[in-house]
């Protein structure tokens, strides 16, 4: 009996055991079979999900340094931008994304896909900017397909605000999007695609304090690219501000008195070399640039004939006119070839050798003296002089009153100018100083050129007892804490080597220009303060190629000068101004810089 039933046991244990078997086969089949599925079948979407359903570091830009003038007033500020930026790795459909986005911001395709194929050289998970600066439409619009647009993101960040619009312009320069070659020259990996970067003026000679330090976000996000949680911010730290020597209000009325004419203006304070106006006009806007210039302003601005990307206070070089006599008087004096009772006879031009030159005046000056000839600025007088004094010495004495190179002022592209020599003739075109070159030369024509920037700091250095500072336009630099970073100190350039005995005849003769019944630039005078001055009409064409300047088409017509110092004993203030084509530097220069003159001594002598 008990051998049955330890049979009937056994047998049922082992059918027990059988199914249990078949069952956990089964089970295992079961889970074979969907792992199979879930890795073979789905194992590309799954890895997709896995991959991008994941922690990201959204970059947060730093604001860039703020800019204000010598009173601490905002020139240049930032402000809120929300720019349009794709997520490359999170483009399920990129040519179908982007051809939704042209068509909802009615833009054109192919320079959305030149934006994307830009950046194909960064991490795929760094957003890559399509279009910067949405407008309120754009940015409903986009926000409005947004679950349709997998990879498209919004981005905040600060953009540059240049508060008067084109107001100095050449000065500030602008900033724009960093290109492949200044990406691979940085070094230190601070810049990625789609930075902002300093391209011209102060924005780029000081990028490094402006520029600050990105910051940031730490994301959770889906695999469509949205954001589920924000797990960490990184603030980013923002630029130092620099604080300018230039003044708002003579700067707005240098450029309103400019008005709608070519040229430049540049007024400097003789005891430190700071630059008061750096004026230059016609302008440009750059907030354009700020928010994304299109081909089409940009070909606009870079094929317009007048050059306004260009600053010509520092960058455009002009024949000195009249304004050189300066030069040639203090190297006649100091080379004892002239003195204050030199005479010569003016009858309206001279002949030397067989070429006639002409004075300005058709019926002559008469009987001058040095200063009468500088007062009244009589070209047959430098005419003889400049050929007593010879080339070589004038070009000498003119170097060291800081004409022909460059004052070193920081800003990139600053132009020498050209004071022509016996030497630099041999070496530019293999060929013999002549003599009658000379008195061209003597008047500021011929192959003499300055930029109005010189000319102004020439003016400073007689005005202030001989003087050649560096031009500063940056006083100091501060963190936004209030901390000083750095500060900038008056810099000598060189001491003029001339006597304070023939500076000062100088300065006399120039008070003349201005305020003598028979000076030519009786429009620069301001009421209750002695001005010093010097007129110049540059000739674009030769005397002989013409009979007056109206008769001339615009782009040959003289141009206009006039440089300036106030007041005569401890001067404040030194001017210089170009006028482009409108003839005579009395009439159209001597007014321009006046009104800022004028506008200086009402602000500091109400």
């Amino acid at each position: 009996m008990a051998l049955v039933v330890d049979e009937y046991w056994g047998q049922d244990l082992r059918r027990r055991v059988a199914v249990a078997s078949l069952l956990i086969a089964a089970a295992l089949l079961l889970l074979a079979s969907r792992l199979w599925y879930l890795q073979i079948v789905k194992g590309d979407h799954f890895r997709y999900l896995s991959e991008n359903n994941r922690v990201r570091v959204r970059p947060l830009t730093a604001p860039r340094g703020m800019i204000f003038d010598r009173h601490e007033r905002i020139l240049v500020d930032n402000r809120p931008s929300f720019d349009l930026s794709v997520i490359p790795e999170d483009l399920k459909d990129p040519e179908e994304t982007l051809q939704r986005l042209a068509e909802i911001l009615e833009l054109d395709a192919e320079e959305l896909r030149a934006a994307l194929e830009a950046a194909q050289d960064s991490p795929r998970f760094l957003p890559v900017k399509l279009r910067r600066d949405l407008s309120e439409e754009e940015l409903a619009k986009v926000e409005a397909e947004k679950l349709f647009l997998p990879g498209v993101i919004i981005e905040v960040e600060p953009r540059r605000a240049y508060v008067h619009g084109d107001l100095a312009a050449q000065v500030f320069g602008y900033t724009g999007e960093i290109d492949r070659a200044q990406l691979k020259a940085d070094q230190t990996s601070t810049y990625r695609m789609g930075s902002a970067i300093g391209k011209f003026g102060l924005e780029q000679q000081w990028e490094s304090a402006l520029r600050g330090e990105d910051g940031g976000r730490q994301v959770e996000v889906s695999a469509t690219g949205r954001e589920i949680s924000v797990l960490r911010d990184v603030e980013p730290v923002p630029g130092h501000n620099l604080y300018l020597t230039l003044d708002l209000d003579l700067q707005k009325v240098a450029e309103e008195a400019l008005g709608d004419n070519h040229g430049a203006v540049v007024a400097l304070d003789p005891r430190t070399g700071e630059v008061l106006v750096m004026a230059s006009r016609p302008a440009y806007d750059p907030n354009v640039f700020a928010r994304g210039i299109t081909r089409e302003e940009w070909r606009e601005l870079v094929e317009d004939a007048y050059h306004p990307l260009e600053n010509r206070a520092i960058q455009s070089q002009y024949p000195p006119g009249s304004t050189f006599k300066i030069a040639v008087a203090a190297a006649a004096m100091e080379e004892g070839l002239g003195t204050r009772d030199t005479r010569v006879n003016c009858t309206g031009g001279l002949w030397f050798g067989n070429r006639y030159f002409r004075d300005w005046k058709k019926e002559g000056h008469g009987v001058v003296n040095f200063r009468s000839a500088i007062v009244q600025s009589c070209d047959v007088f430098f005419y003889t002089l400049g050929s007593r004094v010879g080339i070589d010495r004038i070009a000498q004495y003119a170097a060291a009153l800081g004409l022909g190179r460059p004052t070193g002022i920081g800003l990139s592209n600053e132009k020498p100018g050209l004071i022509p020599s016996s030497s630099w003739k041999q070496r530019r075109f293999r060929q013999p100083w002549f003599p009658g070159e000379t008195l061209s030369v003597s008047i500021g024509q011929g192959a003499a050129l300055v930029t109005p920037i010189q000319l102004a700091n020439m003016a400073a250095a007689v005005a202030n007892g001989g003087i050649l500072y560096v031009p500063q336009l940056v006083r100091r630099v501060q963190s936004v804490e209030g901390d000083l970073i750095e500060e900038t100190r008056p810099a000598i350039g060189a001491r003029v080597p001339i006597s304070e005995e023939t500076l000062r005849f100088l300065r006399d003769a120039m008070v003349g220009v201005v305020n003598d019944p028979q000076g030519t630039a009786k429009r620069a005078r301001v009421d209750g303060v002695l001005v010093g001055g010097k007129t110049g009409t540059a000739q674009v064409v030769g005397m002989k190629d013409r009979e007056t300047s109206k008769t001339l088409p615009f782009e040959l017509r003289d141009h206009a000068w006039f440089m300036a110092f106030a007041p005569e004993d401890g001067a404040e203030i030194a001017v210089a101004a170009l006028v482009e084509h409108v003839g005579g530097g009395g009439a159209n220069a001597a007014p321009v810089a006046q009104k800022v003159l004028e506008a200086y001594f009402r602000k500091t002598r109400p």
